[in-house]
């Protein structure tokens, strides 16, 4: 097979499938038609005479060929992306560019909402897309799939770049109206209260890992999977939730909410911006991180 004589874009094709392994799929995610994308199999197919996915029952499963190409040419993918964004001048003023950015409702709320905003001027038809993080977090970021992933430390890729966005505490927010904290809030009035517990993506949050380590019971008697959800859950209750100090002072100008410290010494979370090894230099990403930087420092 020549260079000169092979459709490059076939590799974002092999790319992509590989992660999905469903045609359909494939197609959505490059926003092509599920006819278009199967005729990209095909081609690759012939172009390295292997199948590349094989039909088992329901399922498409990746050839042992195709499983030896597939780091290789995801690399090369992301890296040739990198490349043309690069050489690309970026104007905020004019680009229409659409960031992916995995991010929890918490940093949307209280960092991405007001900087939208702020930019709705400077760069008026700039696109966003946000999904919440989740275990193929990671995975997206290491695939090239997404721009910035916001995200506590010790969730971070190990093998990618990040900084700092901020540092955040813990608070606990009760009803205002809850006499058990009238004069603050007790170690005793906080383990022996019912509270509202957070699950992201079926996991624990830094702070109820941090209370799990250390030994701190506490009586869920409701659990969703939203920051925002959890302070609507505690107005006209005696229920207690743990959340961040930003959003729990947004929350209470909205709510009947009071904000007390958190009695247990939980650390500062550490907020990490992080983005694809090849993109450091991609100046519509250095841009959007700047700007991140400049909200967040007046925050």
């Amino acid at each position: 097979m020549r260079l000169d004589n092979f459709d490059l874009n076939l590799l974002v094709a092999f790319d992509v499938l590989m992660q999905e392994q469903n045609v359909t799929k494939a197609a959505n995610r490059l926003n092509v038609t599920q006819s278009a994308m199967s005729a990209s199999l095909k081609r690759l197919r012939e172009s390295f005479q292997d199948d590349i996915l094989a039909q088992h029952g329901k399922r498409m499963i990746p050839t042992p060929f195709a499983l030896t190409m597939q780091g290789e040419i995801s690399e090369k993918v992301s890296e040739l992306r990198a490349l043309i964004t690069r050489q690309g001048r970026f104007d905020p003023r004019q680009s229409d560019r659409r960031f992916r950015i995995a991010a929890s409702d918490y940093i949307s709320t209280v960092l991405f909402a007001p900087l939208i905003n702020s930019l709705a001027q400077e760069a008026p038809s700039i696109r966003f897309a946000f999904e919440l993080p989740g275990p193929e977090s990671q995975v997206a970021l290491g695939n090239g799939d997404l721009d910035l992933m916001l995200t506590p430390e010790v969730f971070v890729h190990p093998d990618h770049p990040y900084e700092l966005v901020f540092e955040e505490r813990h608070v606990t927010v009760a009803c205002a109206d809850n006499p058990m904290v009238t004069d603050g809030l007790s170690r005793s009035t906080f383990t022996n209260s019912g509270h509202v517990g957070v699950s992201v993506a079926r996991k624990h949050t830094f702070a109820e890992e941090w209370f799990e380590r250390n030994g701190v019971e506490r009586r869920i008697e409701v659990r969703v999977p939203s920051f925002i959800q959890a302070p609507f859950l505690v107005p006209g209750t005696m229920r207690l939730c743990v959340m961040h100090e930003r959003l729990a002072h947004y929350m209470a100008k909205r709510l009947p909410l009071k904000v007390l410290p958190t009695p247990f010494p939980i650390p500062p979370m550490r907020e990490m911006m992080q983005f694809h090894a090849t993109r450091e230099a991609d100046p519509g990403l250095m841009w959007l991180r700047e700007k991140i930087r400049e909200l967040s420092s007046r925050s």
